[in-house]
């Protein structure tokens, strides 16, 4: 084994050998334990990020931990031409616990999306072969595939990659107006999130999910949720689409799935499930035991009431915090927007200093778009840990606000 590296030798290497389509913080994180991540100098965080919601059990976890090692010590990859036991448990669990009757597994939120994307136009093919048109939403982001791509309502992440896929109509999220107009005869489906993500974490209006969920039947055409980040509890409900009285015909998972491990899942009905029949569509890495074990383990504990009670009372605080941060620092925040432990907090500074001040201060947050700090720490954190960071971010507000 190499010497290990200083934190100054890995940003080096990093910088020299990585392609540069992140801009990351001179940080090297090696290790971490609940809300809690060290770094390779061994000072620790409070972190708010979680991965990008990814991390749903915080770091350290020792039943997660566990089940990968054990899985890892048994087989890594079995490939789809043999079934293993953790990934038909793991599908076993979210149907039980969703509307859901079948599941396709594969790697991350991108590929989940462009399962949908790809059930969306087989599911007309044989019977109506010209309806593949698919609604999509302003500020939306579903993924960095050319499919998904496509369906993408944000220019910064289109350009320069030449004409995408035909047949996408972006609406305004939240104007049910133009949704209704949108629709015709070539409309397969929408795909949309139920809170925007990386469009500033925006709630829809009062009533507009179940208004789509009616255009959708009327027209009987689908409705498909990418549920990437708002699902597994983020939101204090399993599934943000439980806060209202609608079932999508499909969703696509991944980020708290896997509680750290790489996964994504598509989930649908029986009949539509029919529609990716062998062998139109598949996964090499789909079925992973490892990551599957890992999902077990993460559904165990978040689809439990005593769990998302916990998120959504530590959600309430959280925000009645950034609430009255809003009121003391009223020049500075704009807007307080959520739901569960996903909280945006629309900005008038520049949120990447105002990362890097934070990680100074051993708090890591992380923004979406150019205005909007993004809060989604693990859905583990207490109330200390909150306060603990919201001070920080209080402090950093009252030196912006000289």
């Amino acid at each position: 084994m190499p010497s290990p590296l200083s934190s100054a030798e890995i940003i080096q290497l990093g910088e020299k050998y990585l392609m540069q389509t992140y801009r990351p913080l001179p940080l090297v994180i090696e290790s971490g334990q609940g809300a809690r991540v060290i770094d390779a100098d061994g000072r620790s965080y409070l972190d708010f990020v979680a991965g990008i919601a990814v991390c749903s059990l915080g770091y350290g976890h020792a039943e997660l931990v566990g089940a990968i090692q054990e899985q890892a010590g048994k087989i890594v990859h079995t490939s789809n031409q043999a079934f293993n036991e953790p990934s038909v448990r793991l599908a076993e669990a979210l149907c039980q616990n969703s509307f859901a009757e079948r599941v396709f597994f594969c790697n991350s939120g991108a590929e989940a999306n462009e399962s949908l994307l790809k059930l969306a136009r087989r599911a007309f093919f044989k019977t109506d072969p010209e309806r593949y048109e698919i609604i999509c939403m302003d500020k939306a982001f579903h993924g960095r595939t050319l499919g998904t791509m496509s369906a993408t309502g944000q220019a910064k992440y289109k350009d320069g990659f030449g004409s995408l896929l035909p047949g996408f109509k972006v609406v305004p999220y939240g104007d049910v107006d133009a949704m209704r107009a949108a629709f015709s005869s070539k409309t397969a489906a929408v795909i949309m999130e139920p809170i925007l993500g990386e469009g500033g974490i925006v709630k829809p209006p009062q009533g507009y999910l179940q208004d789509v969920r009616h255009l959708c039947d009327e027209h009987s055409a689908l409705l498909l949720f990418d549920e990437v980040q708002t699902g597994i509890g983020r939101t204090g409900k399993l599934f943000a689409y439980m806060h209202e009285n609608i079932i999508p015909d499909a969703m696509a998972l991944a980020k708290g799935l896997g509680g750290g491990m790489p996964i994504g899942a598509m989930l649908t009905t029986d009949k539509l499930g029919e529609v990716l029949e062998f062998p139109v569509h598949g996964s090499t890495f789909g079925c992973n035991p490892v990551a599957t074990a890992a999902g077990l383990v993460v559904m165990k504990h978040v689809a439990t009431p005593a769990f998302l009670a916990h998120v959504s009372k530590m959600g309430l605080y959280l925000e009645s915090r950034l609430l009255e941060l809003k009121k003391q620092f009223s020049r500075l925040i704009l807007d307080v927007r959520g739901l569960g432990l996903f909280y945006g907090v629309e900005c008038a500074l520049d949120t990447n200093s105002f990362r890097k001040d934070a990680l100074a201060n051993g708090l890591l947050i992380n923004f979406c778009g150019q205005q909007v700090l993004r809060l989604s720490p693990p859905l583990v954190i207490d109330q200390a840990s909150l306060d603990e960071g919201l001070d920080i971010l209080a402090m950093l507000l009252l030196q912006y606000n000289k």
